[in-house]
């Protein structure tokens, strides 16, 4: 336990000391990383796939159902996508020393307020051996220091990629200690790095929801977090039906095991009879499970019937909760009720309920005819994103450069005193 705590302090010391180096360096040198962290992922992709192999085998060896291996696996198509995230980001503007909202005050002195970095984030995930990538890249552009606590299952894929980034960073004029991978996995050091206010600044977990209770549990670090990905549809009437089903299926088959893929569907009583059993037998065939309320049960003969834990549960599989109501109201009743406020979505062709239901429905994001799967950062123009959040202080929803910066007071006077 001793050489643990000493291996993470070590490790958040050096992001401590980095920190106040990226804080000033040059966009060109941070650009210049990420191109070359970019150049690194392409050229190594063999070595990647190799890493990720032994991790993926050892989860199917382990048991691990097929949205957890999905969420493993690196596939050349994933590898070419990080690559290309890192040099968005690379392209993306700086927002660190940038100056808004400078105003003249009657004694003649501006002020304004300037972006600066956070300081030393630490991330802790699980699964997804990309986030190693996309929170290397928004912390270095946004000039912040990362600590990187993986989870076991990804090991050698996290490794392999921090790795290869770290040395490509450094090549190009990034300091020592700015991207660190802790590469001990014991389910301690989560509470060891959670709890190290006096280096690390901000936590952001990423994963399950044990492990995001975990972290907010022991955290006396300031943390980010969303608890669960419990996102709505609502099929209002009238719709473009064709519209409707293709969105449905999309935001439920394309990666279940996303935190922004649709839990539950709620359909308008309307189109109860006609269309939804046309829908859940698409979504059979593309392998989903549909638990449905007793109108569902009726309509579509054979599905299981939902329970009270169904609409406030976050799958991450090929699971649908489908519930029949009234209108837009008991939608967003429902939604209100079980929702986790991460994502929900209406499609409709009524411009009035669409526009209701953006300002009622209380959630990080919420879409009009779009996907769930939508909300994402490189999909809303951030490059990448950090995470998701469900919080409301400091940043809620995708979080991209920005979010990963606050501001400080700058004021220009000429000679100003208080009198």
């Amino acid at each position: 336990m001793t050489d643990l705590i000493a291996h993470i302090t070590e490790k958040a010391r050096a992001a401590k000391t980095a920190a106040g180096l990226l804080a000033v360096l040059s966009t060109a040198v941070k650009n210049r990383a990420l191109r070359a962290m970019a150049d690194a992922v392409s050229a190594q992709a063999a070595d990647l796939l190799a890493a990720n192999a032994r991790d993926v085998e050892a989860a199917r060896r382990d048991g691990r159902n097929a949205a957890f291996v999905d969420r493993l696996t690196l596939t050349p198509i994933r590898i070419d996508e990080m690559a290309k995230g890192l040099r968005e980001v690379a392209d993306l503007p700086d927002p660190v020393g940038s100056i808004s909202s400078l105003t003249v005050r009657p004694n003649g002195m501006q002020v304004g307020r300037m972006r600066v970095p956070l300081g030393v984030i630490g991330i802790i995930y699980e699964s997804r051996p990309n986030v190693t990538a996309d929170s290397a890249a928004l912390c270095l552009k946004s000039g912040n220091a990362v600590v990187l606590r993986g989870g076991s299952e990804a090991v050698h894929s996290n490794r392999a990629i921090a790795s290869l980034l770290t040395e490509a960073a450094a090549k190009a004029g990034v300091p020592h200690g700015a991207i660190s991978l802790i590469e001990r996995t014991e389910r301690e050091g989560v509470r060891v790095m959670a709890t190290l206010d006096r280096y690390i600044d901000l936590i952001i977990p990423r994963g399950g929801e044990g492990l995001i209770q975990a972290v907010a549990r022991d955290a006396t670090v300031p943390i980010i977090k969303h608890d669960k990905g419990v996102c709505h549809i609502y099929v209002d009437h009238p719709v473009d039906l064709e519209m409707a089903e293709t969105v449905c299926v999309n935001a439920k088959v394309q990666r279940p095991g996303t935190c922004n893929a649709m839990e539950t569907l709620l359909v308008h009583e309307a189109l109860a009879d006609g269309w939804l059993p046309r829908l859940i037998a698409r979504m059979r065939r593309e392998g989903v499970e549909i638990r449905g309320c007793p109108r569902t049960h009726a309509a579509a003969p054979g599905i299981a019937e939902a329970t009270e834990a169904d609409w406030s549960a976050e799958y991450l599989d090929l699971i649908l909760a489908v519930k029949v109501v009234r209108d837009l109201d008991d939608a967003m009743t429902h939604i209100a009720r079980y929702g986790s406020q991460h994502t929900d979505a209406i499609l409709t062709s009524d411009y009035g309920r669409a526009q209701r239901f953006l300002r009622e429905v209380d959630s990080a994001a919420v879409l009009v005819n779009g996907s769930t799967r939508l909300h994402d950062g490189y999909q809303f123009g951030l490059g990448a994103e950090i995470g998701i959040s469900t919080t409301r202080i400091h940043a809620r929803g995708a979080m991209g450069l920005e979010e990963l910066t606050c501001s400080k007071f700058v004021v220009l006077g000429t000679g100003q005193v208080r009198e």
